[in-house]
């Protein structure tokens, strides 16, 4: 639980940077569990729409975002300060997300017919005509193994390095799948490009 003043702290604009994370996260370590606050605060946004662009469903958002700081909360002790917190971070939130996708293929095979999951297969995009909505639906029908480092890049800015870091890949290979995604991208999109011009 953090105080009214360091409440008020959190309130203010801040300029995000390496050495506050590390900073936080050794007080985290020292016993000032408080600090884990903060780091949420700072991060949760951005792990959200990591999670939502991904899963393209809203109602997996905040038990998928809980998992992640579960997560980080349990293995903190262990940050080994070689690279940056958010690498660290959004490999978590990847790799939750892939544990949801699959868990999805799963119960799609026992319960083919389930209304939750499988919205963009069961109502047309064009019919809300919304365009982000329809590109969503297009990102999420791409391979995850495309979908991931194409999300991180083209919505969220990360540069090929920390796609490289945060997916543990090669960046000739983040490379590779960030092109492969857009060309697959514009082959699923090619079909409602009236839509989304007008």
């Amino acid at each position: 639980m953090i105080s009214k003043e360091e409440e008020k702290d959190l309130q203010q604009p801040q300029i995000l940077s390496i050495d506050d994370d590390y900073s936080i996260i050794r007080q985290f370590v020292d016993g000032d569990k408080s600090a884990f606050q903060i780091l949420i605060k700072r991060h949760k946004e951005k792990v959200r729409n990591i999670i939502y662009i991904t899963m393209n469903n809203s109602a997996l958002v905040d038990d998928i975002a809980q998992d992640v700081f579960i997560t980080v909360y349990r293995n903190l002790k262990h940050f080994r300060f070689e690279s940056q917190f958010t690498t660290w971070l959004y490999r978590i939130t990847v790799n939750r997300c892939k544990d949801y996708l699959r868990k999805m293929n799963v119960r799609k095979i026992f319960f083919p017919i389930e209304d939750g999951f499988e919205v963009s297969e069961y109502s047309s995009p064009v019919e809300n005509n919304d365009i982000s909505r329809i590109v969503m639906d297009a990102i999420s029908k791409l391979p995850v193994k495309l979908r991931m480092p194409l999300i991180l890049k083209d919505i969220e800015g990360f540069s090929y390095q920390e796609i490289s870091e945060t997916l543990k890949c090669e960046m000739g290979t983040v490379k590779s799948r960030i092109f492969r995604g857009r060309e697959k991208l514009k082959e699923i999109l090619q079909p409602l490009e009236k839509e989304l011009m007008n």
